[in-house]
């Protein structure tokens, strides 16, 4: 791996960090903009560098407030992200945009806290699906035209 792509991913890294900062409202305090360098490194460096990207930023934007839903749950959530950023980056690249950020927003805003029901129940999803969907949307579309705008002004991130 290049020093070039290691400091790109470092970068993309700290911004998530910072993201985690910046918090939606939400039952567990973990929703927050921490997701937005991800799924836009997604776009830019493919899959796996992403995966890695927003995994660590929702680790960080959940042990900011203590794991609400315990470290394991967390873990769990993070694969999910990754998985996720990787289904972005290959729908922006494959199919279009927008589509990109509809099916995106709709896995991480509704199947991610639909996947918890089996363990905190229904109550839980309830409650999570709003601050989800405004959160995945923040982020993802964000994202999206952050690329966008990059892409036409010609800037080359890819390390």
């Amino acid at each position: 791996m290049s020093t070039k792509k290691v400091v790109t991913i470092g970068i993309f890294i700290a911004l998530s960090v910072v993201g985690a900062f910046i918090k939606i409202p939400s039952p567990t305090g973990t929703v927050a903009l921490d997701a937005a360098p991800g799924y836009f490194s997604a776009a830019v460096l493919g899959g796996g560098e992403a995966a890695l990207i927003i995994a660590l930023g929702h680790l960080v934007s959940s042990a900011i407030v203590g794991f609400p839903m315990t470290l394991p749950i967390h873990l769990l959530v993070a694969v999910q992200m990754a998985v996720f950023a990787f289904l972005f980056g290959f729908l922006v690249r494959k199919i279009n945009g927008y589509v990109a950020v509809a099916l995106t927003t709709l896995a991480n805003g509704v199947l991610a806290p639909l996947s918890m029901v089996p363990i905190f129940g229904w109550g839980f999803f309830a409650g999570m699906l709003v601050p989800l969907l405004v959160g995945s949307l923040v982020n993802i579309l964000l994202a999206y035209l952050v690329f966008k705008a990059i892409k036409k002004a010609g800037v080359n991130i890819a390390a």
